[in-house]
């Protein structure tokens, strides 16, 4: 679960990232997460997640919702069974603890600043 999240800042289980980040659903935390183009999200930016086969990704988009999900992205996860969906960070950072707490399996990508 993610305890709190601030700009440029997210505590998880007491501990502050200060970096982007993706959450996988066994617990696992990948810090220094970069995309490829910056702030385009694509598929191989998050391969590892997806071969994870969460039921769904969360992804928190920065604070103003700069990063943006690649044309095409949320079809080709719904293709392999996977939810995806995109918000700005705090939002993200709230629906995922809901999902969580629904007992759902869910993986998270997280862009903490802008």
């Amino acid at each position: 679960m993610i305890d709190d999240y601030r700009f440029g800042r997210m505590t998880i289980h007491g501990r502050e990232y200060t970096i982007d980040l993706i959450l996988y659903s066994d617990g696992r935390i990948q810090d220094s997460w970069w995309r490829a183009s910056g702030h385009q999200l694509v598929a191989a930016d998050i391969a590892e997640l997806i071969a994870a086969a969460p039921e769904v990704i969360v992804a928190g988009t920065g604070a103003s919702g700069l990063m943006r999900p690649a044309p095409g992205l949320a079809d080709a996860l719904a293709g392999q069974g996977i939810e995806f969906i995109a918000r700005p960070t705090a939002e993200a950072a709230t629906l995922y603890n809901q999902l969580v707490g629904k007992g759902k399996k869910v993986g998270g990508c997280f862009h903490l600043t802008c």
